[in-house]
């Protein structure tokens, strides 16, 4: 008897024949692969083993690892077991070079080092000459080692301290204030001092314009000829004392004055006194020079 067509329904929903499910929802892509929309996982993905790798110990160089394999076993760095701590050094080189060969080159060079101070402690100790012993293989590594520890401390302690850009920032503010300009006033004794100084120095563009005036020294000569012609005697201020209320310029005096000394020169007149500290005279001489 066929089964009723309601449960043959509820059947063929609880187990389709062809998975009609869309393997997008809302056109929401899963990823996106160069640039293009991924809507289901592909099939044939493919991850390699190496693509994940985690590195739980990260060492600066052949130094770092085996200052770490010292101190994390707490060996005296003074006092290095060579045989144990070369065998770990071997193990972890052996680690890295199957991963990066290039990498491996520092630390072969060590385990090299290592190799050979191990071979040098289990050779008899040579006493030289002096009668002293050999210096201890491990001498220059432990230098190195301690050394080595100094500067990483140091670095270590540095890396410590505040740095700008990782610890802190440095806080930077821009004020925008608009910052009115206040002008002073002006009084009236401001106002009369700047007009006194413009005064004081226009009075020193004042201008002062010279004329030259023609004088004659051989006028004034026979102007004198002709006022000692007159006279017999003619006292020397009184001379000039004629051309002073005459209002004559100083300029006028001196050519008065050289005219009398040229005169005088050629001997036309004489210029006398009575006594010591008298008056001067003037008067016309008896005698010409040629």
């Amino acid at each position: 008897m066929p089964p009723s067509r309601p449960a043959a329904e509820f059947d063929a929903l609880m187990a389709p024949a062809v998975d009609t499910t869309p393997d997008v929802v809302d056109h929401v892509a899963l990823a996106r692969l160069y640039g293009e929309p991924l809507f289901a996982i592909p099939q044939d993905l493919y991850i390699p083993p190496d693509a994940l790798e985690v590195f739980l110990e990260a060492f600066e160089g052949p130094l770092d690892l085996l200052l770490y394999l010292i101190r994390k076993q707490n060996f005296n760095v003074l006092d290095i077991p060579m045989a144990e701590v070369t065998a770990q050094y071997l193990s972890y080189v052996d680690q890295v070079r199957q991963t990066n060969l290039e990498l491996a080159g520092e630390y072969l060079l060590m385990a090299a080092l290592l190799i050979e101070i191990k071979s040098r402690m289990l050779l008899p100790v040579r006493v030289s000459e002096t009668g002293e012993e050999a210096e201890d293989p491990r001498a220059e590594l432990v230098r190195r080692l301690l050394e080595y520890e100094r500067m990483k401390l140091a670095a270590q302690h540095l890396d410590a301290l505040p740095r700008v850009g990782r610890d802190f920032w440095v806080a930077q503010a821009a004020a925008e204030l608009d910052v009115e300009v206040v002008l002073p006033d002006v009084s009236v004794a401001d106002l009369r001092d700047a007009w006194a100084a413009i005064l004081q120095r226009a009075r020193l563009n004042a201008s002062h314009r010279i004329t030259r005036e023609q004088l004659s020294v051989r006028d004034h000569m026979s102007h004198i000829l002709r006022r000692l012609s007159d006279v017999r005697f003619l006292e020397f201020t009184e001379l000039f004392m004629e051309r002073i209320q005459s209002g004559d310029p100083a300029a006028v005096i001196v050519v008065h004055f050289l005219a009398l000394l040229e005169l005088a020169r050629e001997s036309l007149l004489e210029i006398t006194q009575a006594a010591p500290y008298a008056p001067l005279y003037v008067r016309l001489s008896y005698t010409r020079s040629a």
